[in-house]
C-alpha cells in the first residue's frame, strides 16, 4: 500500500479494487494525474470521471449537498452509490475530473483496499474502472492486466470484486434522475428520497452514460435461449451454456459474475458470444443495461 501511495503522489496512476469492478486511481487534486487516467484508457476527456473519498466529512467538502443527498449517504454510504452533486467552489478538485461541468461524481467506497489507499495517500482519489475505454469492465487484477499492462505503474490484487459491475449514479443538481443502474436499484432509492425518479437526459453528465461501453471485442447477441453456431453461450437459470451467470437464476449473483464470463467468453475460440436473457427485476435492470450497451456495434 505504502508503494501505492507513493506512486499516486508522484502523479501516477494505481489500479485498486472496489466493491464494485477494479478502479484506476489517482489524485484528484492534480490535473496532470487526471490526465494520466485518460490516456491510460483511451477515455474521452468529456467524460467526466468518480471521486472517491473516505466519508461524508469529506465529500462535503467537495461537493453541496442537500437534505436529499444526506438521506442517500446515511443510508447507502459506504458502499456502490454515486451521487452527481453540485461541485463546490474552491474544492481543488482538478477540471478535468469534472469534465468542466458544474457537477461532481462523488461516493465513499467500501472496499478495504480503497479506503487504505483513500487512507494512505490523503486525497481524494478519481477512480473510473481499470480498463481500456469502452471495454469489458475489470472485476479481477487479471482483468486489469490485460488491459492496460504497460499503461500503469502498479495493480493492487485483492481477489475478485463482490458486486460485479459498477455504482448506481443518481442525479440530485436538479429532480432526483437515475444517470446509471447499478447494485442499488431504483426502486430502493425512491424508497429513501419518497419520489419516482427521473430518467437520464442526453447530456453526459456522469460515467456509463456513453451508448457504447462495457464492450468485448466479439459481437455479442442478447436474448438468447441457445447457441448458434460459433458462439460462446452465457446461461442464465434454467438456460445452460458454456458459461453460467447464475444456475439458479440469482440475478445478484449474475452480477458479481457478469464481466467476468464475458472476458472469458472474449478469450474463448468461439467467433461470437450470446446471452441468455435477464430478468429485469432491480439489479437485473443494471445487467441489461450494461449488456445493451455491450451489445452496441
Amino acid at each position: 500500500m505504502a508503494n501505492a501511495a507513493a506512486i499516486i503522489a508522484r502523479g501516477g496512476c494505481v489500479a485498486v479494487p472496489t466493491e464494485t469492478v477494479y478502479g484506476l486511481a489517482a489524485d484528484a487534486t492534480n490535473a496532470r494525474a487526471a490526465a494520466g487516467i485518460y490516456a491510460a484508457k483511451g477515455r474521452p476527456s468529456f467524460n467526466p470521471l468518480i471521486v472517491h473519498v473516505a466519508e461524508l466529512a469529506a465529500a462535503e467538502r467537495l461537493a453541496v449537498f442537500d437534505d436529499r443527498a444526506r438521506a442517500l449517504a446515511g443510508r447507502y454510504w459506504p458502499g456502490p452509490l454515486t451521487m452527481v452533486l453540485p461541485h463546490r467552489e474552491g474544492s481543488g478538485i482538478a477540471s478535468l475530473v469534472t469534465a468542466g461541468l458544474y457537477t461532481i461524481a462523488i461516493r465513499v467506497p467500501a472496499h478495504r483496499a480503497m479506503q487504505s489507499l483513500l487512507a494512505a495517500t490523503g486525497k481524494p482519489l478519481a477512480a473510473p474502472s481499470a480498463n481500456a475505454s469502452g471495454t469489458i469492465s475489470p472485476t479481477r487484477a487479471a482483468h486489469v492486466r490485460a488491459s492496460l499492462d504497460g499503461r500503469i505503474a502498479a495493480i493492487l490484487d485483492d481477489g475478485a470484486s463482490e458486486a460485479g459491475i459498477e455504482s448506481t449514479i443518481i442525479g440530485l443538481a436538479g429532480p432526483a434522475r437515475l444517470l446509471r443502474p447499478g447494485p442499488i436499484s431504483a426502486r430502493a432509492i425512491e424508497a429513501v428520497l419518497g419520489v419516482a425518479l427521473a430518467g437520464p437526459s442526453d447530456a453526459i453528465t456522469a460515467p456509463g452514460q456513453l451508448a457504447g461501453h462495457y464492450a468485448p471485442r466479439k459481437s455479442l447477441r442478447l436474448n438468447a435461449t441457445c447457441a448458434e453456431q460459433g458462439e460462446w453461450m452465457i446461461g442464465f437459470g434454467d438456460i445452460a451454456g458454456d458459461d453460467t451467470l447464475s444456475a439458479t437464476g440469482d440475478r445478484i449473483e449474475a452480477a458479481a459474475r457478469l464481466f467476468d464470463a464475458l472476458h472469458r467468453a472474449d478469450a474463448s475460440a468461439a467467433a461470437s458470444i450470446a446471452i441468455a436473457p435477464i430478468t429485469p427485476d432491480d439489479i437485473g435492470a443494471a445487467i441489461n443495461d450494461r449488456l445493451a450497451r455491450a451489445a452496441i456495434r
